[in-house]
């Protein structure tokens, strides 16, 4: 293609001057799986655009061939002589170089593998005169999903369906997903094959949930124990009793509560707490004595209490 023909780089990618690596990663991908030939067979126009593409990136991507283009435009290869005899398409550590020959002319541009970002991989070679496309397989990209539950969910374990859109083919499929018994907060749930689709029959790559747990009104995790507060009458705390404790279940056990038993004293209940997600017990449950003092007292019990206060003075 003729110099005084060929668009601007920035206007092929579709980005700004002052885009950032970032930003031309973004649109690269974005744009070369809309134009990729696998995408769109037999179209010449697409297949030229995604040629067009290749080279745009592949020169802004790279900070020393940039900052010649932003200098000298599309004649920064001849301006450069030495660039123009080809040393600036020697591969670098960490890149991987592809030349194509087509007109007599000699052209060629780097790409690094991690830009593709999972996508492909490009062969370029010479037929009837031209630049022909090939993909190689590869394996789809991974995708996370973040997903909130409640304390109950995480306690007996729920099934959970997702919506999930691909980005390629701007499809979207159901995806089941069960969410074990005793899941925390940050777990990554691993969905095999339901990332994004693989590239020429490769496999498609895995789906992670990674999930959050919801606070809840009465109990507070600790790991794979809850705590709980559990209202106590004076009396009970003082002189003994019992009392009713709440459970994840929505059940209540029955707690006795030993005499002089200090506000904010804990009593344990062994295995009451969270499941373990590897399968091996239960964490515990808390009581977490909380003293009720009583109201509208009695000119009895006002005296009783006098005579407790007198008695310990």
């Amino acid at each position: 293609m003729a110099a005084n023909t060929r668009r601007d780089y920035y206007t092929v990618l579709g980005v700004p001057r002052t885009a950032t690596d970032k930003d031309l990663k973004t649109a690269y991908r974005k744009l070369a799986r809309k134009h990729h030939p696998d995408v769109n067979p037999g179209d010449k126009r697409s297949e030229a655009l995604f040629k067009e593409i290749g080279e745009a990136y592949a020169v802004l991507s790279d900070p020393e061939k940039r900052k010649k283009y932003d200098r000298w435009g599309h004649n920064w290869e001849k301006i450069d002589q030495a660039q123009a005899a080809g040393a600036a398409y020697g591969g670098r550590a960490g890149r991987t170089t592809w030349t194509s020959t087509g007109d007599g002319a000699t052209g060629g541009f780097n790409v690094e593998s991690d830009d593709l970002g999972g996508l492909f991989e490009q062969l370029f070679g010479r037929s009837a005169g031209r630049t022909r496309v090939r993909s190689a397989p590869r394996k789809g990209a991974d995708a996370e999903q973040p997903v909130e539950i409640s304390l109950e969910e995480a306690f007996n374990g729920t099934q959970r369906t997702f919506q999930l859109r691909d980005l390629q083919t701007g499809e979207t499929r159901s995806v089941e997903v069960k969410i074990p018994a005793g899941a925390t907060d940050g777990l990554r749930i691993r969905v095999a094959g339901k990332g994004e689709p693989g590239l020429a029959g490769a496999p498609a790559g895995d789906l992670y949930l990674i999930i959050s747990i919801k606070a809840h009104p009465l109990f507070e995790r600790e790991g794979d124990d809850l705590r709980v507060k559990v209202p106590t009458p004076l009396y009970s705390a003082l002189l003994g009793g019992e009392v009713m404790v709440p459970t994840p279940k929505g059940t209540h056990l029955a707690l006795k509560v030993p005499p002089e038993t200090a506000n904010g004293q804990r009593i344990r209940l062994a295995g009451q707490g969270m499941p373990r997600v590897n399968g091996t017990g239960r964490g515990d449950l808390f009581a977490e004595v909380t003293v009720q003092l009583p109201k509208s007292l009695s000119e009895r019990e006002k005296e009783l209490f006098a005579e407790l206060a007198a008695g310990r003075a």
